[in-house]
């Protein structure tokens, strides 16, 4: 009886601390998948502006970011992360990453992911994945205008900043190249979310056709107009980043 007792107590002790495990998983973990606190912070997308500039060969400026050049990145961060990138679990044990430019070279889009995750992911209904598909389509639209809005504020300064150097006194190298590396970065930044936006696009229509075959439903003329009104603001976006001093951007994937 006595080692029967021991037996029990080892294997109860095994499964509190396996919820032990699991609770303080959580704890670390974001709530509905945002970001953990421990993560967040003041300049936290500040990577975004070195891995753009990085990946096609220039140097990241060394200044601090400005109050709209910080918001900018903020909002560009969820137009660039892929919907549906993080899976259920994740909500609980996966955070926050780093994710590569889209100029990077062994970068390639694969259209065909978001469709098949969300057919593959487990739903209720067929119904729940064309609301998702709806849901994912409307908050890129919602996103849209703030940070369009805040590109045009950075771009716009950035061209001040431009004029402005040539009359500073005393302007050091040193300062000439971070100015004009901050310029790059921002604009970069810009042309990443467009291409993000149009990538998107492209994932959406494919998902949307494959449902369709799947499980007509007519949630799908929805999931349509949705996606046609993202198409035509994402081909007519509120301002064109070019990098300045005439820096070509090659896109590829």
């Amino acid at each position: 009886m006595p080692d029967t007792i021991r037996q029990i107590r080892s294997v109860l002790s095994a499964i509190l601390l396996t919820l032990l495990a699991v609770t303080l998983g959580a704890c670390s973990g974001g709530d509905f998948g945002r970001t953990r606190a421990d993560m967040r912070s003041d300049d936290m997308h500040r990577w975004l502006g070195a891995e753009a500039t990085g990946s096609v060969g220039l140097t990241p400026s060394q200044f601090q970011l400005t109050d709209e050049e910080r918001q900018l990145r903020d909002l560009a961060y969820p137009m660039i992360e892929p919907p549906l990138s993080r899976p259920a679990w994740k909500s609980v044990f996966g955070d926050y990453k780093a994710m590569p430019s889209p100029w990077r070279q062994k970068i390639v889009f694969d259209r065909t992911m978001y469709g098949r995750t969300l057919i593959d992911e487990p739903h209720r209904s067929h119904s729940s994945r064309y609301a998702q598909l709806i849901e994912d389509v409307r908050n890129d639209i919602t996103r849209f205008e703030p940070f369009f809005a805040s590109a045009i504020r950075v771009i716009d300064l950035d061209r001040k900043r431009d004029a402005s150097m040539a009359r500073v006194s005393a302007l050091s190298p040193r300062e000439r190249d971070d100015a004009v590396a901050r310029m790059q970065e921002n604009s970069l930044i810009v042309q990443w979310v467009q291409q993000c936006l149009e990538q998107r696009i492209s994932s959406y229509r494919w998902a949307l056709e494959r449902l369709v075959i799947h499980a007509p439903d007519g949630m799908a003329a929805d999931a349509d107009r949705l996606i046609g009104e993202l198409a035509a603001q994402t081909a007519n976006p509120p301002v064109q980043a070019q990098p300045p001093y005439g820096r070509a951007v090659i896109s590829k994937g």
